[in-house]
C-alpha cells in the first residue's frame, strides 16, 4: 500500500459453500480497483451463518482464492491491524452497535415470521432477488411504547424502524446516481436475530466502518441493501464508504450463479485442470 493512498477495499466471502465464478469475477473487480488505487485489500470471512458454515468450506475458500490469483494485505490467515477478520470472532462489536441503536430508540423487537410478512394482507413485495419483503406498517409497534431491555441474550428478532418517506441516495461507481424511498422501496428490516446473532445488514455495516473501508465492491443484487446500511451508518454516527456494484454472472439459462452451481465453482474448475488465467479470460477489471 502506498503511504499516501487512503484506499481500503475488501473481499467478503461467506464459507457456506464453494465459491463460484460469479463471486470470483466480483472479487477480481475489487482487487483490481484496490491495486489500481495503490491501496490495501482486506479479506473478511463472513462466517456468521452457523447453520451452513463449514470449516471445510472456510479452508477451501482461502485455497481457491489463492489459486485464482487473489492476494490480500489483511485477513484471517495473515492478520492485520483490524483483526479479528472472521465475523464469528467480532460479536462484541455487533452487540455494542445493537446497544447504541436500542439507546437511540431506533429498533424494536419483532415476533413476526418472514411468512407472516409475506402473507400479510396488502403487503407488497420488493424487487426480484431481494431477500427482505416490505414490512407492513400495521405490524409496527407504537413508537411511544417503552422498549424492553436487551438482556444478556436478545431472545427476539429486532428490526430497525426506517424513516418513512425519506429519500435516500448515493452515487454508485458503476451505476451512477441511485435513490430509494424508505417505507416504500424497503421497509423496517432485521438487524438482530432471535438466535442472538446480527443480521448481514448490521454486521456488514459495522465491519466496513470499523475496518475503515473507503469503497465496497459487490454484486448489483445488493443495491437495496446499501440503502439499509446507509441508515445504519447514520444511526451509528459513521460515514459510509463509496460503493461499486458489479453486474451479476448468469448461467446458460439466464439465472444468476449461486453456490448450488457446483460445476461452476472454483473448486470444480480447479479439479478439471483449468488454469487461473483461463478462468479470468475476458473479465473486465472495471466490472
Amino acid at each position: 500500500m502506498k503511504a499516501d493512498s487512503p484506499y481500503r477495499g475488501r473481499l467478503a466471502p461467506s464459507p457456506t459453500g464453494y465459491l463460484h465464478l460469479g463471486h470470483a469475477r466480483t472479487f477480481w473487480t475489487a482487487q483490481c480497483r484496490a491495486r489500481a488505487a495503490g491501496g490495501a485489500l482486506v479479506l473478511r470471512s463472513e462466517d456468521l451463518d452457523a447453520a451452513r458454515f463449514s470449516l471445510d468450506f472456510a479452508d477451501a475458500m482461502l485455497e481457491d482464492l489463492r489459486w485464482a490469483g487473489f492476494t490480500w494485505d489483511e485477513g484471517p490467515d495473515v492478520g492485520g491491524p483490524c483483526a479479528p477478520y472472521r465475523q464469528s470472532e467480532r460479536l462484541p462489536l455487533y452487540r455494542a452497535a445493537l446497544g447504541r441503536l436500542h439507546e437511540a430508540g431506533l429498533i424494536y423487537p419483532c415476533s413476526r415470521s418472514r411468512r407472516d410478512v409475506i402473507e400479510a394482507a396488502g403487503a407488497p413485495h420488493e424487487g426480484a432477488g431481494d431477500d427482505e419483503p416490505l414490512y407492513p406498517a400495521a405490524f409496527r409497534p407504537d413508537p411511544a411504547r417503552p422498549l424492553p431491555a436487551l438482556g444478556a441474550r436478545t431472545g427476539a428478532n429486532w428490526r430497525l424502524r426506517v424513516p418513512d418517506g425519506e429519500v435516500l441516495g448515493f452515487v454508485d461507481g458503476r451505476l451512477g446516481p441511485q435513490s430509494a424511498v424508505a417505507g416504500r422501496d424497503f421497509g423496517d428490516f432485521p438487524v438482530w436475530r432471535k438466535d442472538d446473532c446480527p443480521t448481514y445488514q448490521l454486521a456488514c455495516a459495522v465491519d466496513d466502518a470499523e475496518m475503515g473501508m473507503t469503497e465496497v465492491v459487490r454484486g448489483e443484487d445488493l443495491v437495496r441493501s446499501t440503502f439499509r446500511q446507509l441508515l445504519i451508518y447514520r444511526a451509528l454516527g459513521r460515514s459510509p464508504p463509496a460503493f461499486y456494484h458489479c453486474p451479476l454472472m448468469l448461467d446458460a439459462g439466464g439465472v444468476r450463479l449461486a453456490k448450488r452451481h457446483d460445476a461452476l465453482s472454483l473448486r470444480a474448475i480447479r479439479a478439471r485442470g483449468d488454469s487461473p488465467e483461463s478462468v479470468r479470460l475476458g473479465w473486465d477489471p472495471a466490472g
